[in-house]
């Protein structure tokens, strides 16, 4: 029974209702742990600030790594359909084309469709799932957490953060990279659209131009993402107008210019998002374990956030199932989880970093690339050390 505490202002009512596990976020990570989570006995529940379906600025590619996951969890993904993936296609400023092998694969699904199939399965498994509910705060306290959303605290034994790539909390809780002063590696804006356009279903096409790239490839029904990554400064030098950026800058680039001019585009307005920052993130926040983008992100031309989210919250889980089965210490917890999420993501993360450096200036990009179509084993190398191996 609810208790119910009087503010000059207004009333707010405290449910003291307690959970084992509580997860901030349902994107891919945070939907994927509180199913396995849920799945093994513990009670759960999970807060999301938007009602689901809804789109997310992503570049929406996933690698064949995560397919196992994904059915394990009760996604048909192998009877789906969906596009499959097998080449990457790069294009210089300039508008010249590359091509090199994807060694794993993957394939392209929206996150309308995947994050609501998932929210399905989460409900059927047993999740409380809050949606339309805004986290307000976090806090560790008597070896347990308070949850408080505008007018409810929520307890639970143990936390995660799947917040994504910025979010109040990251500034409420003084996260160094949310207190960096805009450099290099965070002043960035994401922009994405749905598409049809006849872009081969084998490709992922990524066309650079100055200070950005826009990666392009077929999702389900026939439609296409298109979705780019761009400095803060390039929006602000036109304007801060989208369409004044895709036209002056964007469009220097020949192949985006003529698919931007043939596209027919299914949302009215593109999907955006800024502040996004690559900088090193803890995978710990004051105990709560950080898990997808809210631990760490790999840039966006690597192609494989998405997989990285999900096996993220594979390493999360088994470490949760440890706690609670196995007695292990909240120290024990979160060492283990951070050492384990370094060693399976660090050097994708940092290698993600040192290729981003070498795209976007356009004279960089285009040796680069050559450099690259001339050494097609090196080429190889670099798309494995950004991709893992069925988890």
């Amino acid at each position: 029974m609810g208790i119910q505490v009087f503010d000059f202002k207004r009333t707010i009512v405290e449910m003291k209702e307690n959970f084992d596990m509580a997860i901030v976020g349902g994107g891919l990570a945070g939907l994927s742990l509180s199913i396995q989570c849920a799945g093994a006995g513990y009670k759960t529940i999970l807060f999301e600030k938007e009602s689901y379906p809804f789109h997310k600025v992503c570049g929406e590619y996933i690698s064949n790594e995560s397919i196992p996951f994904l059915e394990k969890l009760g996604v048909p993904i192998s009877s789906w359909g969906l596009p499959s993936i097998q080449e990457l296609q790069i294009s210089a400023p300039n508008g010249k084309e590359y091509q090199f092998p994807l060694p794993l694969g993957g394939f392209g699904i929206s996150r309308f469709k995947l994050d609501e199939y998932l929210y399905q399965i989460a409900l059927r498994n047993g999740v409380t799932v809050l949606t339309n509910t805004k986290v307000q705060d976090i806090v560790f306290q008597s070896d347990s957490f308070e949850i408080k959303t505008d007018n409810t605290v929520y307890y639970s034994i143990l936390a995660a953060g799947s917040f994504g790539k910025r979010s109040n909390l990251d500034i409420r809780m003084l996260r160094p990279f949310a207190k960096a002063k805009p450099n290099a590696l965070n002043n960035f804006i994401g922009v994405k659209y749905h598409i049809r356009y006849p872009h081969p279903t084998h490709q992922i096409a990524l066309h650079n131009f100055s200070d950005g790239y826009c990666g392009i490839e077929e999702i389900e029904n026939g439609n296409c993402c298109l979705c780019y990554l761009t400095t803060a400064d390039n929006l602000k030098k036109s304007g801060n107008s989208i369409s004044e950026m895709e036209e002056k800058i964007l469009w220097k680039n020949p192949r985006l210019k003529e698919i931007f001019k043939k596209a027919e585009f299914i949302n009215e307005k593109p999907l955006t998002i800024s502040q996004i920052s690559f900088q090193p993130k803890s995978q710990i926040e004051q105990h709560m374990l950080c898990v997808g983008d809210a631990a760490g992100m790999i840039t966006p031309l690597c192609g494989n956030g998405m997989s990285m989210a999900l096996h993220g919250s594979k390493i999360a889980f088994q470490n949760i199932d440890q706690y609670f089965k196995k007695g292990q210490d909240r120290q024990r917890l979160e060492f283990n989880y951070t050492h384990q999420w370094k060693k399976q993501f660090a050097n994708r993360v940092i290698t993600g970093r040192t290729i981003q450096r070498l795209f976007g200036n356009p004279r960089i990009t285009n040796y680069f690339l050559q450099f690259m179509h001339h050494f097609p084993a090196l080429s190889k190398k670099l798309i494995s050390a950004t991709h893992g191996k069925p988890f």
